[in-house]
């Protein structure tokens, strides 16, 4: 029996989808849940100008680092660079603009967006800095800014388990900014250590359905610098 929609690509051709330019959420809470060999491979391919959006920098050598380094990102959306000494003197150099939000506000921000809303109301950082330029209004009595969603044309997302629909299952903290992202982008492209028969994932324990999920690479280990990622024909 032939089994429909089976979402299961090469990692080259899935990768070779994303455009100069592109905007990327990038999933991952640090290092565990990101998506490092589809980082890898979108550095192998050479795409520039791209807007990035994580929770952090990674570390030079590794993730998104990597792609700073190569002077790949134009735009970065996160809330800690704290441990990328790189992204630090990039932005400092004025060759990276950074964008910083509290992490609570950008989680917040990527959700609206995969919820289809607009974005929401708070009250966090009115009167400093964090504030910024956004809209304020009123409304019973107490003063609200407008914290706009943040959408992307790309997710890249870190799964341990999948099926070949694109059914994904996260693990420990890996869960915090996957499963938002993965719902608040264009096309979302997901990485697993293995890819399952349909129907073999229990369904209680799927963290993201695959209508979110248009592509699944079937990976070796974390890093395609590791081991080059494999994929079923």
């Amino acid at each position: 029996m032939t089994l429909l929609n089976q979402k299961l690509t090469a990692i080259e051709t899935a990768i070779a989808t994303i455009p100069d330019g592109a905007s990327i959420m990038v999933g991952g809470f640090g290092s565990p849940g990101t998506p490092f060999a589809l980082l890898d491979e979108l550095l192998a391919q050479g795409q520039r100008r791209l807007t990035l959006i994580k929770n952090d920098a990674n570390e030079p050598d590794i993730g998104i680092g990597r792609l700073i380094r190569a002077g790949r990102v134009e735009r970065l959306i996160t809330s800690h660079i704290g441990l990328n000494r790189i992204a630090i003197e990039e932005m400092n150099q004025g060759r990276l603009a950074v964008e910083m939000h509290p992490q609570g506000l950008l989680a917040e921000k990527i959700r609206c967006a995969g919820a289809g809303h607009y974005g929401f109301l708070t009250d966090i950082g009115l009167g400093t800095e964090i504030a910024g330029k956004r809209r304020e209004i009123e409304c019973d009595g107490q003063t609200w800014a407008i914290e706009p969603a943040i959408r992307a044309d790309v997710a890249l997302v870190h799964a341990d388990l999948a099926d070949a629909y694109g059914n994904l299952v996260y693990r420990g903290t890996a869960i915090n900014f996957n499963p938002l992202m993965a719902m608040a982008a264009d096309r979302t492209i997901a990485q697993a250590f293995k890819v399952q028969a349909p129907g073999s994932l229990v369904p209680e324990a799927i963290h993201t359905p695959c209508a979110f999920i248009n592509q699944v690479v079937q990976v070796a280990t974390a890093s395609s610098e590791q081991g080059r990622s494999v994929h079923a024909v």
